[in-house]
């Protein structure tokens, strides 16, 4: 394969894995609302599109920062900081998963895939088995 062809082929399964996690991502925020739960929790309902802009820019800023060669120099409490911050992410993720457990359910059927579930699990599982293997392997 020459070196055009290995290009092509790696921009291709780049952005098919980009768009099959940023489609994921979308679709885990909207069927959990929890941009609308969280305003509804914290009673700021005239803020919800400056949470909105805040998803959106920290999704910009951080594929940015993992894209491009920026190394942070932090001291262990910023480090911390940084974190806590992300601690409360994956714990409000975490918390709207559990409150509404039935998101591959919902999303098989709203695809029309309600009667290929098993196989729609073993995909994802087999993709990322996959996937896991090739960046422990390659990079």
């Amino acid at each position: 394969m020459t070196q055009i062809g290995e290009a092509a082929l790696a921009a291709f399964i780049g952005l098919a894995g980009g768009i099959a996690v940023g489609s994921g991502m979308v679709a885990f925020l909207v069927v959990l609302d929890i941009i609308p739960r969280l305003v509804q929790i914290t009673h700021t309902h005239k803020q919800i599109h400056t949470y909105e802009a805040a998803v959106v820019a920290g999704s910009l800023a951080f594929t940015w920062i993992d894209l491009s060669e920026v190394h942070f120099h932090l001291f262990p409490l910023s480090a911390s900081l940084f974190g806590m911050f992300a601690g409360c992410f994956v714990g409000m993720l975490a918390a709207a998963l559990t409150e509404i457990i039935n998101v591959l359910p919902i999303l098989a059927k709203r695809v029309g895939m309600g009667s290929y579930m098993i196989l729609l699990l073993m995909a994802m599982i087999f993709g990322k088995v996959a996937g896991s293997i090739f960046e422990w392997l390659f990079y």
